[in-house]
């Protein structure tokens, strides 16, 4: 006599793929959490900088969505600084980092993931440690470095400390040691250089690590506003994040839907250029994650 083993109950696709259904409510709940804590600040900014001069951003009579929505205070901040010159600046300190950064993370990456040199393993571990110090520990030496070689208020003496990061070197060391060595053996074999294998074969293999590295960076450059502070003096070398901290002065009247617009104003660029490279950018992180 057989006894009729009992058959697991089947949840349909939807539900097999994701857990139950408690589970998947939890997880819908903590994403909803996580959205409201990183994209909630940026929207009532928003918000707040299309309120009228009627409308309270602050306090008990201050709601969330404008009455009378309008576009008042972004002209403000185009009429009280020179928002373009601003924008100028920023864009020549970027455009130098990404540059510098690609250069010399790409080929130090290449170099350290290639094996056979002493020393190699020694580089590795003084890149792992430099990471290990905030900023703040090494500002002041920074500022006296940049001092003695006379680039105090230049966009050049805002570059030069994000010449090239640590972090970006291991990305790219990351992305080219997941390149298979019998690729490589190949090329040799059909008579391909050191620089031919790194221009045709590595570079393109870590084009989503190029892309990690093109947005930290560029986020990096752009929304730095510590080290601008400590080296510019003169307005028309300031770049944006600095200059538009300026609205916050008693001078200008201080209106907080125009420090709002120009909080929006200094996001845009970093939010738009994260659409476009959303793509690279994941597929990146993944493959060019540091390996020993």
């Amino acid at each position: 006599m057989t006894t009729a083993v009992p058959r697991a109950r089947r949840l349909p696709p939807r539900w097999r793929d994701y857990g139950r259904p408690r589970e998947l409510v939890v997880r819908y709940l903590l994403l909803l959490l996580v959205l409201g804590l990183t994209v909630g600040p940026l929207l009532w900014q928003l918000l707040a900088s299309l309120k009228s001069t009627g409308e309270d951003v602050f306090g008990a009579d201050a709601t969330l969505l404008p009455r009378h929505p309008t576009l008042r205070a972004y002209r403000e901040v185009f009429d009280q600084v020179p928002v373009a010159t601003y924008i100028r600046n920023s864009l020549t300190v970027v455009v130098l980092s990404i540059t510098s950064q690609l250069v010399f993370s790409a080929t130090a990456g290449y170099m350290l993931s290639k094996p056979g040199w002493k020393g190699r393993r020694a580089v590795w571990v003084v890149l792992v440690a430099s990471m290990m110090f905030p900023f703040e520990s090494i500002m002041v030496s920074l500022f006296l470095s940049i001092r003695d070689l006379g680039l105090v208020d230049s966009l050049a003496g805002v570059w030069l400390p994000g010449f090239v990061g640590a972090i970006n070197v291991l990305l790219m060391r990351g992305a080219f040691l997941a390149v298979p060595r019998e690729i490589e053996d190949s090329a040799m074999l059909d008579g391909a250089g050191e620089w031919q294998r790194f221009r045709y074969l590595y570079l393109p293999s870590a084009w989503g690590a190029i892309m990690v590295v093109v947005i930290n960076t560029f986020i990096s450059a752009w929304d730095d506003f510590l080290w601008p502070l400590i080296v510019l003096r003169s307005e028309n070398h300031m770049t944006l994040t600095l200059g538009l901290s300026r609205l916050q002065s008693s001078s200008f009247g201080y209106d907080q839907r125009v420090v709002m617009a120009g909080s929006v104003i200094s996001v845009i660029p970093v939010l738009v250029l994260f659409v476009i490279t959303q793509r690279w950018f994941y597929k990146g992180v993944s493959a060019g994650a540091v390996k020993l």
